[in-house]
């Protein structure tokens, strides 16, 4: 809940050593080189920091703000092979942007591989990008003759919809928008309006460890319609398990719905509703509002000022009725594109 090329045969882009690295041969100064490990967590902050005003990044973002080298160099370690997956731009010997791919199996066993690409704005507009994008792609190729996935593999690419620069190269390089998730803000959390009451029967409470399994069987039940949804396990349910401000609503003895709310690591003051899911047969009784609201003010318990989530924008069950009745509001629109593999 989350990752530019050739288009332009000037560019020189060629092979190096089989591993798909581009060089830029008609752009002076410029070099598409590996990723070296920690030294370069650094400088590719400083490429996200630097791309800020101009794509509009919103740094309290859940779904893609401001990262810090720390959280960089996290998210780099979760890659299948970092040094082979990533590649950073240099310019006079400088890093000015870099291409990550990751990959993932959907719900409908289509395996999705992301690349994401981020480049300052001074140094668009002369085909770098473009090669950025070729490199990933010639990468991505690899790794599905490798992977043996060439039947079910597809390209994949994010922008937000305040990224034009990027949303234009993708388009340009024949990605198609396929969904979109819209962030929404909960400014004030002092500003809860009032419950109301359940029918009888159902009761919300906390998620103690003996529940666990059924508050992830709800999640995941609840998504069994949905498209280009990531396959969950209950293993990565525990492993990112934080279930101070988890609230379920039980119909008698049957868990019906779950609020996954957690404090942000990287801000104390901003909270997260993770996940609000509730059974279908359970839905239209008032639990989603009643669990959103239970998990608003633990929230606001344990610390938190504001409050973010995100939802899709083809969500077939009016959730902004509910964000937006309880005061959530509008920041901005993640996009997810995706393109045919040839390999």
């Amino acid at each position: 809940m989350t990752p530019h090329i050739q288009r332009n045969g000037g560019l020189g882009v060629s092979v190096n050593r089989g591993n798909g690295l581009a060089s830029l041969e008609q752009l002076p100064g410029y070099v598409l080189r590996p990723f070296h490990g920690r030294e370069d967590h650094n400088a590719m902050a400083a490429v996200r920091l630097g791309c800020a005003e101009r794509d509009r990044i919103d740094a309290r973002s859940v779904v893609e703000g401001l990262p810090t080298a720390a959280e960089i160099a996290e998210a780099s370690a979760k890659l299948d092979d970092p040094s082979e997956n990533q590649a950073l731009v240099e310019h006079n010997g400088g890093v000015v942007g870099y291409s990550t791919i990751r990959r993932w199996q959907e719900r409908d066993g289509t395996w999705l591989y992301l690349h994401r690409g981020y480049l300052l704005p001074e140094h668009r507009g002369q085909g770098i990008g473009s090669a950025m994008l070729n490199w990933a792609e010639g990468r991505i190729r690899q790794l599905v003759q490798q992977h043996g996935t060439a039947q079910t593999a597809v390209l994949g690419a994010n922008a937000m919809a305040s990224q034009q620069d990027a949303t234009a190269l993708l388009l340009d390089s024949g990605y198609r928008s396929v969904f979109s998730l819209v962030e929404l803000e909960l400014a004030d959390l002092r500003q809860l309006p009032d419950g109301k009451p359940l029918s009888a029967g159902i009761r919300v409470g906390a998620v103690d460890p003996s529940s666990y399994r059924a508050a992830w069987k709800t999640v995941v039940d609840s998504y069994a319609e949905a498209a280009f949804t990531e396959r969950w396990t209950f293993e990565s349910f525990l492993a990112t398990a934080d279930p101070t401000c988890w609230r379920a609503a039980w119909d008698r003895e049957d868990m019906a719905g779950v609020a996954l709310c957690s404090i942000r690591r990287q801000d104390a003051t901003l909270g997260e509703v993770e996940e609000l899911s509730v059974r279908k047969e359970s839905r239209r009784l008032g639990l989603g509002r009643a669990l959103l609201l239970d998990g608003l003010r633990c929230l606001r318990e344990h610390g938190a000022e504001t409050a973010r989530l995100y939802t899709g924008t083809a969500n077939p069950y009016r959730s902004y009725d509910l964000y937006e009745g309880v005061g959530f509001r509008r920041q901005n629109e993640h996009v997810r594109y995706r393109k045919p593999i040839s390999v």
